[in-house]
């Protein structure tokens, strides 16, 4: 029975062989690979699964062997996986020598599912996922038939409820260059598929022959962070098969990636529901030192071109392209400060601001001149505070040239006042009431009074009449009269007056009125001149 359960599993073998080999193959929808290739037995690849051996099987495998199977499924199925009856493995305690280990996801880190050897072959598996890492290990001593297994896709039970998937756009990229983005926006840029559709993308990027490819980050965003089956970027070094996969980003942190050959690819998954994840990645392609004399040594392996250097954009694994860029680029003025400069320029601006605060503050505060202006309106009580000085002097009133005339007339009124003033201040009112001549000659001017008098009403008389100025025209000028305190000083006084009157700060609203004064004082002084000269000739 055992017998003949094998047949039938050989014969089931062969004609999916030959099946294989008569019918055109179609196109492949996973990336299944096996390493090294060549090496590891017989892969048959196909679209809803496949089959694949151990070294030599049914044959006993070589030794000192290893082979790595990655198996991957369509987005949104999983895997099943079968192995053969025909079974057998070298038996150890624990597996530790020849082995098969199974592990749930694309890498060697990934879950382990089990470790398989002895001649029970493995139970069914089932990944949870689009990944299944297979490896199997051969020492250099008691050799073993090995193992055949076939797997197959199936949908995955974590995505029932959306039935039958959509197919996919035709999403795919080609890059080049010395450097360059790689960014998820260009799928919608480009059009290659709807916000709404699930995408499967891959980018390309080939560098020169015999140079490498280093991967930086620069934003990445995951919508459904740790859910691998819905969003992640994937990162492939030399091809686009799983075998080739180097890193897979589907959580919070992305790193950069060194690749080793001149083909990096780049793949993004993303559900219906995940279409808000985001990267965004630099390429540099590289190469190893000794370098050449159109390229720049980052100081850590790597030499970029030097179209590179100074660009504004990190390029190499440290900051080594961008660090002296000063010395590159035209100098200006910013280049050549520093720390102290800028400190004592700082310093400089504060004490300038602050001495301009004060000189405001300080005009603000300080008493403003006070300027008299020709209004018609004129407030005397501001005009007497300025001219309270020489005290000597008086601010009597303000008048019109209208008022002149009138002002002449109360003149006359105060020369009449003052002669009756004069004659009642004498004891003598005639020339015979004065006593003997002795008494004249002792006293003075004082016996002759009336003679006098007389005289200077003569003297008076005799004297040509004072030719008058003209009246101003009548204009809304002010003028300013400015009198004398007392009318008791000598005529030699009264006639420096007018000296003293042009001191006096009276601005421009200077009159006609006190110049007339002047003159009316000065003909008092000459009266007494004359008064004096008639009594010494009388004498």
């Amino acid at each position: 029975m055992v017998h003949g359960n094998r047949f039938l599993h050989v014969v089931a073998g062969l004609l999916m062989l030959g099946l294989s080999g008569a019918t055109k193959k179609e196109a492949v929808k996973n990336n299944s690979g096996v390493q090294p290739a060549g090496q590891c037995g017989t892969w048959v690849k196909e679209p809803e699964g496949g089959l694949f051996t151990s070294p030599n099987y049914p044959n006993k495998y070589p030794p000192e062997r290893e082979c790595i199977y990655i198996i991957e499924a369509p987005p949104r199925q999983c895997i099943d996986l079968f192995f053969d009856e025909k079974y057998s493995i070298e038996p150890s305690w624990e597996c530790k020598f020849d082995h098969i280990e199974v592990r749930d996801g694309p890498f060697g880190f990934s879950p382990i599912i089990g470790r398989y050897c002895g001649q029970q072959n493995p139970p069914y598996i089932r990944s949870s996922g689009r990944y299944l890492w297979i490896k199997f290990v051969a020492d250099g001593e008691l050799e073993a038939m090995g193992f055949s297994a076939s797997y197959n896709f199936t949908s995955d039970p974590d995505f029932k409820d959306i039935g039958v998937p959509k197919p996919l756009p035709f999403c795919e990229f080609e890059m080049g260059g010395p450097e360059g983005i790689i960014e998820s926006q260009q799928i919608t840029k480009d059009g290659r598929a709807l916000q709404t559709e699930a995408v499967d993308c891959k980018w390309y990027i080939r560098a020169p022959p015999r140079s490498k490819i280093y991967l930086r980050f620069l934003d990445y965003e995951m919508q459904n962070s740790n859910e691998c089956k819905r969003n992640y970027v994937a990162v492939y070094d030399g091809s686009s098969s799983v075998e080739d996969l180097r890193n897979k980003f589907c959580s919070t942190v992305a790193n950069d990636v060194m690749l080793v050959s001149a083909l990096g690819v780049i793949r993004m998954w993303a559900d219906e529901g995940s279409r808000k994840s985001r990267f965004r990645i630099l390429f540099t392609t590289f190469q190893e030192p000794p370098c050449e004399a159109d390229t720049f040594f980052c100081h850590s392996n790597m030499c970029i071109n030097n179209t590179l250097v100074c660009n504004g954009i990190q390029n190499c694994v440290y900051p080594w392209d961008e660090n002296h860029c000063k010395e590159k680029r035209k100098a200006n003025i910013l280049d050549s400060l520093n720390n102290t400069n800028g400190t004592i320029i700082g310093v400089t601006c504060c004490i300038v601001l602050i001495l301009l605060i004060v000189s405001v503050i300080v005009q603000i505060k300080q008493p403003r001149k006070k300027y008299i202006l020709r209004r018609e309106d004129f407030d005397p009580t501001m005009f007497q505070e300025v001219f309270q000085e020489p005290p000597h002097y008086e601010l009597c009133t303000l008048r019109s040239a209208a008022a002149t005339s009138a002002d002449l007339a109360e003149l006359a009124e105060d020369f009449e006042s003052y002669h009756k003033l004069r004659r009642a201040s004498s004891r003598c009112i005639h020339e015979h009431h004065c006593g003997s001549s002795q008494i004249s000659s002792n006293k003075g001017s004082r016996t002759n009074l009336s003679a006098r008098d007389a005289a200077a009403a003569a003297i008076l008389t005799d004297l040509p009449p004072q030719p008058m100025r003209p009246l101003p025209p009548q204009t809304n000028r002010r003028n300013i009269l400015v009198m004398r305190h007392t009318y008791s000083q000598d005529a030699t006084d009264a006639c420096e007056l007018d000296d003293e009157l042009e001191e006096v700060p009276t601005t421009s609203h200077r009159l006609s009125r006190h110049e007339k004064a002047v003159q009316r004082f000065c003909l008092i002084g000459s009266l007494n001149k004359h008064e004096s000269e008639y009594n010494t000739t009388r004498v």
